[in-house]
């Protein structure tokens, strides 16, 4: 006979982390894309913040060194911190692309952005403390809850479509002496806008006022961290501005996220950094070693010799610039033209990333099967079934539950499909009454 446990499986007791965790509300809207597909259903999968190889392929040196690199046994435990000869590459990369100066030390490799933001708060965030962050943005709201569980608290700003969803020091100001941690990022995911020189050296002011506080009262400083993965794919006159650079003085308490994986299409290799003050980057280091959270061995000496060679890096970002560039501009164009011929849309030119931010105000109309879209979940599916076009609402970056604004990711779309999908929307859209 076998014995049966006192506990089913569904009733066994987990952390209250794990159990108050929140799931991905864009996971959740590719299952329903993913439905579709199986169906036999075409769909325009504008969700992922990720690339099609086959439109996006990674540089073909990039790639060669990859397979160099294996064979030639790179496959042991790269160093905890990052392989000194990748360390030293992406040094001399900020430096000269970016006018940065951090030494080799003061730089963490690790597989991708993700271990550097969770090590950031592990490091950096106490039981207790407040998180400060703009919405709509990306996962601050889960690093928070993964860091520190149910003690977290949130400190969530809502940004405003008036500064292009971008964060300003009047709006963080209330909230900033109850901070632990200032989260922001720019390129910004999911609106692919940027920080102006103007409000992030306003922000910067801030900060340093508030830290200059907290040193006279014995406090621990509120640290910043930078999120700026998408910094190498901006467009045209827009330029990419970073609190070092705007303000020496934020450089003890700001802390660097980057990577390859947006600039190089390289979502898969996983090679990502961290750049901040020596003595936090050694912390950092020591969590993600206990994690085993690196990049693989091979990845890491191939993206070394990749970075080794700038010009070949500038060539290949003019290219996917380029590309990525067309795509949104022609996304841009045909949402003005609808909002011209009067359908509830709009949309901001894009500056950087591979985003563009759309809004599709259609709470309150009426399908032609008599149903009114009286929500945010309603109006994403009415586009999906009727328009095909799967894109991403705000409040799956934490804005508001009625925001009618989304995120449209061009990573996986073919040039062509652009036009397609415009007309589709807009028949989709002169069914609504």
């Amino acid at each position: 006979m076998s014995t049966v446990s006192a506990h089913s499986p569904a009733q066994l007791p987990v952390s209250d982390m794990a159990e108050s965790l929140i799931g991905s509300e864009i996971i959740k809207l590719a299952g329903e894309i993913n439905e579709k597909i199986r169906n036999g259903e075409t769909v325009y999968n504008l969700t992922i913040g990720d690339f099609n190889p086959k439109i996006f392929p990674i540089p073909q040196e990039l790639k060669q060194a990859i397979v160099d690199a294996y064979s030639a046994d790179e496959t042991n435990y790269p160093a905890a911190d990052g392989m000194v000869e990748l360390r030293k590459a992406v040094s001399n990369l900020i430096s000269q692309r970016q006018g940065l100066n951090y030494a080799a030390d003061e730089i963490l490799i690790a597989g991708g952005a993700r271990p550097v933001i969770y090590a950031i708060f592990r490091t950096l965030i106490n039981p207790g403390d407040k998180i400060l962050f703009p919405v709509p943005s990306w996962n601050n709201n889960h690093y928070t809850h993964l860091s520190t569980g149910s003690y977290a608290q949130q400190i969530c700003i809502e940004t405003t479509p008036a500064n292009k969803f971008m964060p300003t020091a009047a709006e963080l100001a209330p909230h900033i002496g109850n901070a632990a941690l200032l989260a922001l990022c720019s390129p910004l995911n999911p609106t692919g806008t940027t920080f102006t020189q103007k409000d992030l050296t306003d922000i910067c002011d801030l900060v340093i006022a508030e830290n200059k506080k907290r040193a006279a009262e014995n406090r621990k400083p509120l640290y910043v961290m930078y999120d700026q993965i998408y910094w190498a794919l901006t467009f045209g006159t827009t330029r990419h501005y970073d609190p070092v650079s705007l303000r020496e003085e934020m450089r003890p308490y700001t802390i660097f996220v980057d990577g390859i994986s947006k600039s190089l299409a390289a979502t898969g290799v996983r090679v990502g950094w961290a750049m901040g003050p020596k003595a936090i980057i050694d912390k950092m280091k020591s969590i993600l070693s206990h994690v085993g959270a690196w990049a693989p061995k091979a990845e890491q000496m191939a993206t070394a010799r990749y970075l080794g060679n700038l010009p070949q890096y500038d060539a290949f970002l003019d290219k996917i610039r380029g590309e990525v560039l067309t795509r949104l501009n022609g996304f841009h164009e045909g949402f003005q033209r609808l909002k011209a011929a009067g359908h509830p849309v709009d949309s901001i030119a894009p500056e950087a990333a591979i985003y563009l931010t759309i809004q599709l105000h259609l709470h309150g109309k009426k399908t032609p099967e008599g149903q009114v879209l009286a929500t945010t979940r309603e109006v994403t599916r009415y586009v999906l079934d009727q328009a095909k076009m799967a894109v991403v609402p705000f409040n799956a970056f934490g804005a508001s539950a009625d925001s009618s604004w989304y995120r449209l990711s061009v990573g996986t779309c073919r040039a062509e499909d652009v036009t397609v999908i415009i007309n589709s929307l807009e028949a989709a859209l002169s069914r609504l009454s």
